[in-house]
C-alpha cells in the first residue's frame, strides 16, 4: 500500500498536466448505434459529429447491453460479473473489495476528478474518487422534469434543491460546464465523467426541442429512415457494400399501413430531441476547452451504455411502465402530481405528466444495421458507437477503426496515458487483475494486441467473440448460433452447421470464461 502511494506521489510531482492528457468521458443512455449523424443518422448532432470529423470512430466497440453492468465494467476495467453484477440486472451494488475505480486511481495519481449524471452506487460518488459530483443517486425510474422517489439529487455530498425551471439534461449540461471551467483553471490534469440519462425513457423534452423534428418523422417513417441510414453508412465506410443488414423481424408493422402515424412520429421526435439536448451540452463543453486552450491535450471519449431500448409497444395503450388507469399514479413524483398512464394520439409523449417509450420499431431503426436491441447479446444490444477525439495525438480526422474494443478497456487506457500503474492493493482492498487493455495504440494509428476473446452473459443472451467470429444464443436452452461479423454484421446467416468444430472450440472457451468471471 505504502509503495503504491509513494509511486503515485513521485508521478504527480514529476509529471505536469501538459505531459499527461485530460480526460472527458461522455456516456449516453440507451442510444442506438446509428442515431448520431456521424454514424449514419438523421438526428442533428453537429457538435458530436465534429468530434468524429476531427477524430476516430470505432465500428466494433462493445458494452454490456444494460446500464448498470456497463457502468461497472467501464469504471473498473473488469467484467461486471467479477464485481457483483450478474449482467442481467440494471442496478446491483459493486463489491468494492474486488475492484477499484478509474477516478480513485487518477485522483490518487494527481488528477482533479469530477462527475455529472447517473450514479448507481449505494454510496455517494465523492466517496469513490470524485472531487466533485452532481446528479441523482439513481435507484429507480426517473423524470426529466421533477424530483421523484428513489432518485435524490446531490451536489458533492449534500442534497440538492431543485430549481423552478429544472430540466434534467439542461442541469447536467450546466454543471458539466461549471465543473469543466473549474478543472481547466486548476494546475492539475483532470478527469470529467459526464453520464447522461438521455435518451433513456421516459420520452420527456421541451416543446422547442421537439418541434424541429415533428415534420421530419411525419414525412418519413421507420422503413424509410432505416433505408436512408444504411445508405449513409455505406457511403461513410461504416458498412461495406457487401454487408447484409439485419432485416426487421416479422412483427414490425409496415409504416405505410400504420393508423397512428402522427403519434408514432411524435415518439421519435421526442427521442431525437433528447439526443439534440445532449449535443448542445457537448458543444458547450467543447467551447470551454477551446477557450482555455486545453482542447488539444484532452482525450474525449463519447459512447453509449447499450443499444436502443425497445420499450413502449407498437400501438397506443392506456397503461405502461407501472402506471395504470383507475390507479392514483401519484406516488412517484414527490409533488404528488399524477402521471397520465399510457400513450397514444390523445396523450402525446414529452410533457411532464407523461411516461412513454418509443417502441421496438424505432429502436431497431436506431440500431441500424444491427440485430435486436438493449439487453440482447446480438450486436444491437452490445455494440456502441465510440468516438475518440484527441488533437495532440489523433492528427487525421474522420478516421475509422475496425479493431474491436470493450468498455473494460477504458480503465487501462486512462492509466496508460496518465502513466499510472494498476495496483494489487488499494485502501485495504485487493482488486482483481484488470481485464481491459489500453486503446492507446489504436489512438496512435497502430494495431494493438487485442483481446483473445470477449464474452457476455446478460438478460437475453450469451455470446463469445474471437476475432471476427461470434457465437450467440438468447438463453441456455437454445443452440449456439455462429456468425462471421466481418461479412455479416447484421447476424443474418447462421454458420453453426457449417463449422461445428469452431462452435465447439468457442463453446468451450465460453464455459472457461463463465467460470473465470463467475457468471451464473
Amino acid at each position: 500500500m505504502r509503495f503504491f502511494f509513494l509511486w503515485v506521489v513521485l508521478c504527480s510531482v514529476t509529471l505536469s498536466a501538459t505531459e499527461r492528457p485530460n480526460f472527458l468521458l461522455v456516456m449516453v443512455d440507451d442510444m442506438g448505434w446509428s442515431d448520431l449523424g456521424c454514424y449514419g443518422g438523421e438526428i442533428d448532432t453537429p457538435h458530436i459529429d465534429s468530434l468524429a470529423a476531427g477524430g476516430l470512430r470505432f465500428t466494433r466497440f462493445y458494452n454490456n447491453s444494460v446500464c448498470g453492468p456497463t457502468r461497472a465494467s467501464l469504471l473498473t476495467g473488469l467484467y461486471c460479473q467479477q464485481i457483483g453484477h450478474r449482467g442481467d440486472n440494471w442496478n446491483m451494488p459493486k463489491n468494492y473489495s474486488k475492484c477499484v475505480l478509474i477516478p480513485e486511481l487518477l485522483q490518487a495519481g494527481g488528477y482533479h476528478t469530477a462527475m455529472v449524471g447517473k450514479w448507481q452506487g449505494r454510496d455517494l460518488a465523492v466517496k469513490r474518487g470524485f472531487n466533485r459530483f452532481f446528479g441523482p443517486n439513481c435507484q429507480g425510474k426517473i423524470s426529466y422534469w421533477h424530483p421523484v422517489v428513489q432518485n435524490d439529487f446531490y451536489l458533492d455530498d449534500k442534497p440538492w434543491k431543485f430549481t423552478e425551471d429544472f430540466f434534467m439534461t439542461d442541469a447536467f449540461n450546466d454543471h458539466a460546464v461549471t465543473f469543466l471551467k473549474e478543472s481547466v483553471s486548476g494546475k492539475k490534469p483532470f478527469f470529467l465523467y459526464v453520464a447522461y440519462i438521455a435518451p433513456h425513457w421516459p420520452l420527456h423534452a421541451r416543446e422547442k426541442t421537439i418541434q424541429p423534428y415533428r415534420a421530419r418523422y411525419r414525412k418519413q417513417g421507420w422503413n424509410d429512415w432505416r433505408t436512408s441510414r444504411i445508405e449513409r453508412q455505406r457511403n461513410m465506410g461504416l458498412l461495406s457494400k457487401e454487408a447484409k443488414p439485419a432485416p426487421y423481424p416479422a412483427n414490425i408493422p409496415d409504416w405505410a399501413k400504420d393508423k397512428h402515424k402522427d403519434w408514432q412520429a411524435e415518439r421519435m421526435a421526442v427521442y431525437a430531441a433528447q439526443i439534440s439536448n445532449v449535443d448542445r451540452g457537448v458543444g458547450r463543453m467543447l467551447e470551454v476547452l477551446k477557450q482555455s486552450g486545453q482542447l488539444d491535450n484532452t482525450l474525449i471519449l463519447f459512447l453509449s451504455d447499450n443499444g436502443a431500448a425497445p420499450n413502449g409497444g407498437f400501438a397506443p395503450s392506456n397503461s405502461g411502465f407501472g402506471f395504470r388507469p383507475n390507479s392514483p399514479n401519484n406516488t412517484w413524483r414527490k409533488d404528488r402530481v399524477a402521471i397520465r398512464p399510457g400513450s397514444g394520439p390523445k396523450l402525446m409523449p414529452g410533457p411532464h405528466d407523461t411516461f412513454a417509450g418509443y417502441g421496438l420499431a424505432w429502436a431497431l431503426t436506431s440500431n441500424t444495421p444491427l440485430r435486436n436491441a438493449k439487453m440482447s447479446a446480438y450486436e444491437g444490444g452490445i455494440r456502441t458507437p465510440l468516438i475518440a477525439h484527441w488533437p495532440e495525438v489523433i492528427k487525421k480526422g474522420n478516421g475509422l477503426t475496425r479493431q474491436p474494443g470493450h468498455v473494460i478497456d477504458v480503465m487501462a487506457t486512462c492509466l496508460d496515458l496518465a502513466h499510472l500503474k494498476y495496483p494489487t492493493q488499494f485502501q485495504n482492498r485487493r482488486p482483481l487483475p484488470m481485464e481491459g487493455k489500453t486503446l492507446a495504440p489504436i489512438l496512435r494509428g497502430k494495431q494493438r494486441p487485442g483481446h483473445d476473446i470477449l464474452a457476455w452473459k446478460n438478460a437475453r443472451g450469451r455470446a463469445l467473440m474471437k476475432g471476427d467470429w461470434k457465437i450467440v444464443r438468447p438463453d441456455d436452452k437454445l443452440p449456439w448460433e455462429l456468425y462471421d461479423l466481418s461479412a455479416d454484421p447484421g447476424e443474418t446467416f447462421n454458420l453453426a452447421q457449417q463449422h461445428p468444430d469452431r462452435v465447439k472450440d468457442m463453446t468451450d472457451r465460453y464455459e472457461i470464461w463463465r467460470q473465470h468471471v463467475g457468471a451464473r
